[in-house]
């Protein structure tokens, strides 16, 4: 299929070209999902390597169940999602198991392009809500990681998680308010005036 008529093909329809042959297809659907799970990877793990090790995996994984797809029964981001989500309580598991600090734990550099009191800012609070995350039961990260970050609805997020809509919104809910009072004293060190809130 030409280059112009795959940009507006959806991810189920990219899979089923990738899995007759078209590797255009398989570029287009990588490029598509490939960041955002690793985003919701990094989420979950906090460790880059590790998120980008599970991006790697999700994406192998699709591309062996492509020939097998079968159309309607699931969103392809849906699915990514829900691998994403289990390869990532493995990790922890393991990492539970096996405790290790390393150099990855240093927090990165602030980007060149901002001003250095506002890259420095940007970079405590993304720290500081990591950090929060982190403190979470899994469950409740996982619901307010796809919820406040990843943007998506309570029945996708239901359909990821493998729960109903009303135990999302429970943990979402749970979720939110916990992470309110894990930064509610980091307001002013974070950089945040009078009435502004940080957002989840």
């Amino acid at each position: 299929m030409p280059r112009d008529t795959l940009a507006d093909v959806s991810d189920e329809t990219l899979l089923v070209l990738y899995a007759n042959g078209d590797r255009e297809a398989s570029r287009r659907l990588t490029a598509r999902l490939a960041p955002r799970i690793l985003g919701y990877a990094l989420r979950l793990v906090a460790d880059r390597a590790e998120a980008e090790d599970v991006t790697q995996e999700t994406m192998l994984r699709l591309w062996q169940v492509a020939p097998d797809w079968r159309t309607g029964e699931a969103k392809v981001s849906t699915w990514a999602y829900r691998v994403v989500t289990n390869l990532c309580t493995d990790l922890r598991r393991a990492r539970q198991r096996r405790p290790a600090v390393t150099l990855d734990d240093a927090p990165d550099l602030a980007d060149g392009s901002k001003g250095v009191v506002a890259g420095m800012i940007e970079t405590d609070r993304m720290a500081a809500l990591q950090g929060a995350l982190s403190q979470l039961p899994e469950r409740q990260r996982q619901a307010v990681v796809l919820r406040h970050i990843e943007g998506m609805g309570n029945p996708e997020i239901a359909a990821i998680m493998e729960i109903g809509v009303e135990a999302v919104e429970s943990l979402t809910a749970r979720g939110k308010r916990a992470l309110s009072a894990l930064l509610a004293g980091r307001k002013q060190d974070l950089g945040y005036d009078g009435d502004e809130e940080a957002e989840v």
